[in-house]
């Protein structure tokens, strides 16, 4: 609580940030823990669909809870003549639940450093205002305080980023690599109807 009440005002929202950044990355650790083995799943799919065996492929995801079996269900329960559009559409679906906190995580990431510099600024400017005035720095602690404050925040919004860039971009690149999966999936189920 030290350190936090030294960094001043700009700690509350870089507070904020790194709640929501945890939260954030928490809730998409959990989702694709959940869709773990994609690869494998996949790969089986495309192995029936292409060989023709659409009704096999359907029947291969009812007992699954991933994200590619959930498409897949999907299409299969197409009433109408299953066209690229419509399973094109399908995937765009299930596209939010993919790509959620695909932007708030790189808004954290460069808002955080930016409020730590934020808070660097005004830590120096309070410093310089006291070596400023005209009766001198009696207590150099005054000052200290202030350099204090901008080394806290900048350090803490350095961190805040930190937590965020490295599961965003590992997510970021796992909701890739499923859509190319749901895409390919897409064009191999309508070849195979």
């Amino acid at each position: 609580m030290t350190i936090f009440r030294a960094g001043g005002w700009v700690m509350y929202p870089l507070l904020f940030l790194s709640i929501l950044a945890l939260t954030l990355v928490v809730e998409r650790a959990i989702y694709w823990a959940g869709n773990m083995g994609n690869g494998r799943r996949f790969a089986l799919y495309l192995a029936d669909l292409r060989s023709g065996n659409r009704a096999g492929a359907i029947a291969r995801a009812r007992d699954d809870k991933g994200i590619l079996a959930r498409y897949l269900r999907t299409l299969g329960a197409t009433h109408s003549e299953l066209t690229e559009g419509v399973a094109l559409a399908a995937i765009e679906s299930i596209r939010p639940a993919i790509e959620r906190s695909s932007a708030a995580l790189p808004v954290i990431i460069a808002a955080a450093p930016l409020l730590g510099i934020l808070g660097t600024v005004t830590g120096i400017i309070q410093s310089f205002d006291l070596l400023g005035q005209a009766s001198g720095v009696s207590d150099p602690t005054a000052v200290a305080g202030g350099i204090a404050e901008a080394l806290y925040t900048t350090a803490f919004g350095l961190t805040v980023a930190l937590i965020a860039v490295f599961p965003h971009a590992l997510f970021k690149a796992r909701a890739e690599r499923t859509l190319a999966r749901l895409e390919a999936l897409a064009g191999a189920m309508v070849d195979a109807d």
